[in-house]
């Protein structure tokens, strides 16, 4: 299994590993989100590549974690504020899915989406080259359904946001297409480093 390290209302202390306006939670992990937390089994879970792919493709939870086994150890930074350090998440690299369906040298964009009907857009840059995964544990155990589980999108380097709970898909574009946060005010990308919370930002 490969491991890649990582790239409101409490008090901000400065610190040269905290992106800028965030702070140190510790080992809290605040649970936020925009839907009701489903109730996904992981034998009900599936994961498609699509849109502009050589080969359309769907995983069961059999068939993804055939894939070879990949971890990401590093910063989750929230667009609220918090960051933890060190977080520890197993799954599969992005790059094994999209390795298997091919995308189109068109595609610069991609839009996720969770079983719930959430979406995030991202640069479809920002998703591979070891960037993202497709993560099903979290520190040795299963993910937990409030944080996403049974498997979540993880885009550790851009604002949690862009992480989707609960994830179902990527659909491959030639161009953005805002999701739920980002037609919501949000910024298109999201770098913690550059503070881009909201439009304009």
């Amino acid at each position: 299994m490969n491991v890649t390290r990582g790239f409101t209302g409490r008090p901000r202390v400065p610190d040269p590993g905290l992106p800028p306006g965030q702070y140190d939670a510790g080992d809290d992990w605040p649970v936020l989100s925009a839907e009701v937390t489903p109730e996904l089994a992981a034998a009900d879970w599936t994961f498609r590549v699509d849109g502009l792919v050589e080969r359309p493709l769907t995983w069961d939870w059999a068939r993804a974690h055939a894939l070879p086994g990949s971890a990401y150890e590093g910063d989750i930074h929230c667009v609220t504020g918090w960051s933890r350090f060190g977080a520890r998440f197993a799954g599969v690299s992005l790059d094994a899915f999209l390795d298997q369906a091919r995308p189109l040298a068109s595609a610069t964009h991609a839009v996720a989406y969770a079983h719930t009907g959430y979406t995030t857009s991202l640069p479809l840059a920002d998703l591979t080259g070891g960037k993202a995964w497709i993560a099903w544990e979290y520190d040795g155990e299963p993910l937990p359904a409030e944080h996403g589980g049974p498997a979540r999108l993880l885009v550790p380097h851009l604002y949690f946001w862009k992480s989707a709970k609960w994830i179902a898909g990527i659909r491959l574009l030639d161009h953005d297409e805002p999701g739920f946060w980002e037609q919501n005010g949000y910024h298109e990308r999201g770098n913690p480093w550059e503070e881009q919370r909201y439009s304009g930002d």
